[in-house]
């Protein structure tokens, strides 16, 4: 898994025979001594599922490994499985369930017992956890709370030393300052989490490391470089068989910002198959939120379509109960109401909105819809 790729060919093979292996000792009537040995293989499947994204298999493997180990006296099955359970319900678009199945696994996790688990499950469980949950929390309207989750997920990986894990926490945090605007620090966990993956030469970080460099050139007006690294990285995913539907939406800006629309239109028709192929709904709001700023960004463009993919990404987003991404969302569809000369129909839009914060007022969205509120006379 970490040399070739959580999908690799060579990663999925060795799953399969050893379930033909365990398959052929239970025709034999032989029981094995190591009761993980199952729930390591069921775990190799569901994670090469995960990475090739396939949300129905996700499901339907999470729920059988979490049927399988509450029937165990041992805590540790039970844990993993509800973070299975967490990511398989959140990355197909039940954000809300599947922070609930996050918040089940950390009160069970010990690290005491759980940590040595690592070895058998790719990376710790307990930072496994924290770091998809602040993921979750932030979607859910929630910045501060998973700022806690990402530096507790950091703390904690740096202490046990399992250079996996560590990958895995600052591959999140990475993603989570992007978010928030913190460019720099963003910059810092990124060139740290590639250092990383060049050591053990782990294909799967070493892609997400460029992705994230990608997107940093997007966001600070380097579009033409965002291309390139963007680019690079969906090939190096493919090389470890997986997929990342969002990226394309992200590479679609970074074409349009470059003046490439037919590539950028390409990107989005990639972005929307994949999130209707795959299931992988979690950045759907997203994809069309970018469809619609494509369209805005086109030589004709067309008010009417971009308003459209507007309102489908905020039905998602509220759907889902993704404030981050309705806010997005509304101060997409608000600026182009202001453009329009339809001020107080933008603002009764972002006000409501913006008013369910609580938290996060520092991060850039919070900050960007604060300024804009301003200008539309709040």
């Amino acid at each position: 898994m970490h040399t070739k790729g959580y999908a690799a060919p060579e990663a999925k093979s060795a799953f399969d025979q050893a379930r033909l292996l365990m398959e052929r000792a239970r025709s034999l009537g032989e029981t094995p001594k190591d009761p993980l040995l199952l729930f390591s293989i069921l775990y190799g499947f569901w994670v090469s599922n995960f990475v090739a994204f396939n949300g129905d298999a996700l499901r339907e493997l999470a729920t059988q490994f979490l049927t399988l180990a509450e029937k165990q006296t041992a805590t540790g099955p039970t844990v993993i499985g509800h973070r299975l359970m967490a990511s398989s319900l959140a990355f197909t678009g039940d954000i809300v369930t599947g922070t609930a199945h996050y918040d089940k696994a950390l009160a069970l996790y010990d690290p005491a017992k759980h940590r040595a688990l690592a070895t058998r499950f790719g990376q710790d469980v307990g930072v496994v956890i924290l770091s998809c949950r602040a993921w979750t929390l932030w979607l859910l309207g929630f910045p501060d709370r998973a700022r806690t989750d990402i530096e507790g997920a950091l703390t904690n990986s740096r202490e046990i030393g399992h250079a996996a894990t560590l990958m895995y926490a600052l591959a999140y945090a990475t993603g989570l300052h992007i978010h928030w605007g913190n460019y720099e620090e963003a910059n810092s966990f990124n060139h740290e989490l590639m250092a990383l993956a060049e050591e053990p030469d782990a294909p799967f970080w070493k892609g997400t490391g460029i992705a994230h460099q990608g997107r940093l050139f997007l966001l600070t007006g380097n579009p033409s470089a965002a291309v390139d690294a963007i680019a690079s990285a969906i090939t190096a995913w493919r090389s470890t068989g997986a997929t990342q539907g969002l990226y394309w939406a992200l590479l679609a800006r970074a074409y349009a910002m470059s003046d490439q629309f037919d590539n950028a239109w390409r990107c989005i028709h990639e972005a929307m198959t994949a999130a209707d192929t795959t299931k992988e709904r979690w950045g759907e709001a997203e994809v069309y939120r970018a469809a619609g700023e494509v369209e805005l960004m086109s030589p004709q463009a067309d008010a009417a379509k971009a308003e459209a993919y507007f309102e489908q990404a905020l039905a998602v987003a509220r759907q889902q109960q993704a404030k981050s991404w309705e806010l997005r969302a509304s101060m997409s569809l608000a600026r182009l109401w202001r453009d329009q000369g339809k001020v107080q129909q933008a603002r009764e839009l972002l006000a409501p909105v913006y008013g369910w914060f609580t938290e996060g007022f520092d991060t850039r969205d919070l900050k960007e819809a604060n300024a804009l509120l301003e200008e539309l006379g709040q």
